[in-house]
């Protein structure tokens, strides 16, 4: 499903001595399959803008038009609205609560008013995506890893069945194994569902690994977007909003700076490899 946000503005507390403009005129299109990254500071209006997708906030003007639909304009649509975006928020495991894994993964399809054989063959689809083995299914939810929890309650947001996916900060809290299990899942769920996958997080590494487009918000406006490559390599820019390119990046820049014939659009840990390898052969 393709996604056009079209002049969005948003405000909180509107009125009151609290008011805050937490969106100012946000444009930007992402093409059905495509896998987008979201990143700027805390406070920059990114968790703003991803719960307008499935109109859990509705904009003050402007409009979201998902897969050609305006998605604000019919009430009676919402719920079909929102079984089409996934949204994951930060620390999603804290939202589980039955007895066992597989329960909690039919919780909302079965209370979508599915019969049961599309129930079942949507939790175990689920589960195989994210990678919980079957020997698990049975198990209470609280007797898995960090990790293993949180890609349960992503099966949860799968088995409804969504074409667009929002995550964000799906990596917060877990350790380096639990970062990679989750992060190897999502590129997979990414490649094997063709969902349209918008990821927002901190991690430059992480959106590097895994976005095919890069938009950067500040102060509730969109003010860069690009390729990863077009992105990362405008390190003053990003560090003049209070972000950070990428670790492989600064290695790149700092190579450069001595001398070494080293390419400019590095920002993954496998191009830097190859890149000080051809230096040092």
């Amino acid at each position: 499903m393709s996604i056009q946000i079209v002049n969005v503005d948003y405000t909180y507390s509107r009125g009151t001595a609290f008011e805050k403009k937490a969106l100012n005129n946000v444009s930007l299109t992402i093409e059905k399959g495509e896998f987008v990254g979201l990143i700027g500071h805390t406070g920059s209006g990114k968790s703003t803008l991803i719960q307008h997708l499935n109109v859990l906030m509705r904009p003050d003007s402007g409009s979201i038009i998902i897969d050609g639909e305006d998605i604000g304009a019919d009430k009676s649509r919402l719920k079909a609205i929102r079984s089409k975006v996934g949204l994951v928020f930060q620390y999603p495991e804290h939202q589980l609560f039955e007895m066992t894994v597989y329960k909690d993964v039919a919780f909302g399809p079965a209370n979508a008013g599915l019969d049961a054989d599309e129930v079942n063959k949507r939790v175990l689809d689920a589960l195989a995506i994210v990678g919980i083995p079957e020997e698990l299914h049975q198990k209470s939810p609280f007797e898995l890893s960090g990790g293993q929890k949180r890609r349960v309650a992503i099966a949860g947001i799968l088995a409804m069945g969504p074409e667009i996916l929002v995550l964000d900060e799906p990596t917060a809290g877990l350790d380096p194994r639990g970062r990679d299990e989750i992060l190897n899942q999502i590129k997979i769920m990414h490649e094997k569902l063709k969902l349209t996958v918008i990821l927002v997080s901190h991690s430059m590494e992480d959106i590097a690994r895994l976005a095919d487009r890069i938009f950067v918000i500040n102060h509730g406006e969109i003010v860069m977007s690009g390729t990863p490559a077009e992105i990362f390599v405008q390190t003053d820019a990003l560090e003049s909003l209070g972000l950070s390119s990428t670790q492989s990046t600064y290695v790149a820049r700092r190579l450069r700076a001595a001398g070494f014939d080293v390419p400019e659009d590095i920002y993954t840990v496998d191009a830097a490899v190859s890149a000080i390898l051809k230096v040092l052969m």
